[in-house]
């Protein structure tokens, strides 16, 4: 019922109607069984309704259990079973048997209606056979055409220049990619976020966390060429840009005091500096890696997009597979390599960002941190008053938050900074004196090795800044890297690259680049099953044609 629901298509058969006869019992139901109501037949029935038949017992052959010797005697017991059929089916109708009804019994009569259905089916379908076949030797004629052109151009001057063609077509689809277009269907070469993270790498931080890729503009569209590229960068700027720099403990600090190389004293400065550089390396040279891998994924899916485009519009060169292949690699190598060097240039800047710590590229939050220093002073005199120690460390972060200003500020901001320290200590501070001060500064800071929580606080928010420094300059630096050394390239060198490594397999041999024995065998093998086609089609036309001729005068001949 599922291939023909509708029984359109379908003879129906009931068999053995030589065993259902002695079973009726009246007329009527001869009548029912033979001609049953409309209502239980389905309209679209082939042939209206159903065949009766009965088909003798036995095999055919020569062994001891065949009943027929030859098929011609089957053939006669079926044709004297049909006959007692109707014979009995007459009797038990008390009355004989219709011209519609005896068209219904018996295999010859099914044979029949099938063969009339056959050639009636046969002369609808003629019309269209023979076109169609018109159009199988048309294409067949051109295609042996074709070969025998394909043939003819085997030369090496015009492979070369078949070549250099594709060079520059193949060229100009990578370029149209890059730009933007629409012809390439999105649903078979876009990926969405979550299907390019897949196939070329998320960006993981060290908590092993992804950015959600809800939060990506364009992250459910299906893109491809420049605009999946533009997509990645920002995916990359939104992840990087939005990194905090990785808690620091009271441990780290006091592993990176160490000891100097002439004096055991601490120097907090080159402390932060040592965890904030060490920080900085760990978090950000993953990313790098990253990134890399993405935007290579992006860059080899263009290959074949390009090819898509120029199969759409028929200059592809089919047939020449080596060809091709060598130009798929060596695009893919320059993919490669040159996000490879790309990463190195990157690498470089992190690793010198990461070795040096150059103060004026980390002072852009110059102000922040000094207030963060201020007020951090002045909390720690207000909560220490009378405390010597203390005061002479408060001194010292007022007077290390006025340094980072320019010069000219340096002795204005001491005196204030000095006066205001005095107006809150009591008499006893007022007197003290500027040697006792220093003492007690030192104590607390360069010969002390407690950890105080004032330290602990000065070692964070530098730190902090030299970390956030570091960030905006690699994310920077890095954006612009891949931009000018990896995205650049494959609109200016790239066309160099292929033309130089095309010409050298030229002059080296050209056989190797489009593999012309192999290729002329080829060609020449599909020409002999063309033309082996061809002959068929031909032959095939030539008798539905003559056929048909034949049936349409027998039409003619019976319609007189």
């Amino acid at each position: 019922m599922q291939i023909d629901p509708e029984l359109s298509r379908t003879v129906v058969v009931a068999t053995k109607l030589d065993t259902k006869i002695p079973q009726f019992a009246r007329a009527s139901d001869v009548e029912v069984f033979l001609s049953p109501p409309a209502s239980t037949l389905d309209g679209f029935m082939l042939g209206d309704s159903p065949f009766f038949t009965s088909v003798p017992s036995g095999r055919v052959g020569f062994g001891p259990e065949s009943v027929f010797r030859s098929n011609d005697e089957f053939k006669q017991a079926i044709s004297s079973r049909e006959v007692e059929d109707l014979v009995a089916l007459e009797e038990k109708l008390g009355r004989a048997l219709s011209k519609q009804e005896r068209s219904r019994i018996g295999v010859n009569s099914l044979r029949l209606f099938l063969e009339e259905l056959l050639l009636k089916r046969y002369m609808d379908s003629v019309p269209s056979i023979i076109p169609l076949l018109e159009k199988e030797y048309r294409s067949s004629t051109r295609k042996l055409s074709e070969l025998d052109q394909q043939l003819s151009s085997l030369n090496e001057a015009k492979l070369k220049e078949k070549g250099r063609t594709f060079h520059d077509l193949f060229l100009t689809k990578l370029s149209l990619l890059l730009k933007g277009t629409v012809i390439a269907p999105p649903d078979k070469f876009g990926e969405t976020l979550q299907d390019e993270r897949v196939n070329g790498g998320a960006f993981i931080g060290s908590d092993g966390l992804q950015f959600p890729h809800k939060l990506i503009p364009n992250a459910g569209m299906r893109l491809y060429g420049g605009a999946q590229y533009h997509r990645a960068m920002a995916e990359f700027r939104f992840v990087v840009g939005g990194i905090k720099c990785p808690p620091i403990t009271r441990e780290e600090i006091v592993n990176a005091c160490g000891v100097e190389d002439i004096h055991d004293g601490t120097n907090y400065s080159r402390t932060a500096c040592v965890i904030a550089v060490a920080k900085a390396r760990d978090t950000f040279e993953p990313f790098l890696h990253q990134l890399g891998c993405r935007l290579s994924h992006i860059l080899k899916r263009l290959l074949p997009i390009a090819v898509y485009l120029l199969q759409k519009e028929g200059e592809y060169l089919s047939g020449h597979d080596v060809f091709l292949r060598r130009v798929a690699d060596a695009f893919n190598n320059f993919a490669e390599s040159t996000e490879k060097s790309c990463r190195e240039k990157c690498m470089e800047d992190l690793v010198s960002t990461t070795r040096y710590v150059t103060w004026s590229l980390h002072n852009k939050n110059r102000a922040g941190l000094r207030q963060f220093l201020d007020s951090f002073g002045g909390s720690e005199q207000s909560a220490i008053v009378g405390n010597s120690t203390s005061t002479g460390l408060s001194q010292d972060l007022s007077t290390a938050s006025v340094a980072s200003d320019n010069k000219q500020d340096v002795k204005p901001r001491t005196d204030v900074k000095l006066s205001h320290l005095a107006s809150g200590n009591d008499s006893n501070m007022s007197t003290q004196t500027t040697e006792t001060r220093l003492a007690d500064l030192l104590d607390s800071t360069l010969w002390n090795r407690r950890l105080a929580p004032s330290s602990e606080r000065i070692v964070y928010a530098l730190v902090q800044q030299i970390f956030h420094g570091i960030r905006e300059y690699f994310l920077a630096s890095t954006e612009l890297k891949f931009n000018c050394f990896l995205l650049m390239p494959v609109v200016d060198k790239l066309p160099a690259m292929l033309r130089e490594d095309l010409e050298s397999a030229f002059e080296d041999n050209l056989d190797n680049v489009f593999d012309i024995t192999n290729l002329r065998h080829s060609v020449a093998q599909d020409k002999r099953q063309t033309e082996i086609e061809l002959k068929r089609v031909q032959k095939l036309k030539e008798k539905f044609r003559y056929i048909h001729e034949q049936l349409n005068s027998q039409q003619c001949l019976g319609s007189n």
